[in-house]
């Protein structure tokens, strides 16, 4: 499975994540930046008095791989 991993800087000056599962691992860093920056206009996410998605920081794609030991 292919996890989107998008870091921002939150308005307290913390890090977070906001993972997304099953991404395409073909995007490109403009698509990605752009659709970091529309959610971070959105102001969608809070906690507490803390906006958590506010400047868009890194992005990367994680490829995990499941081994099924028995079933």
């Amino acid at each position: 499975m292919k996890t989107l991993n998008l870091t921002y800087k939150g308005s307290l000056n913390k890090t977070h994540i906001l993972k997304i599962n099953y991404a395409n691992g073909q995007l490109d860093e403009a698509t990605v930046r752009q659709a970091m920056t529309q959610i971070a206009n959105l102001k969608l996410f809070k906690k507490g008095e803390e906006d958590l998605f506010v400047t868009p920081v890194s992005a990367k794609v994680v490829n995990t791989d499941e081994k099924v030991l028995f079933a």
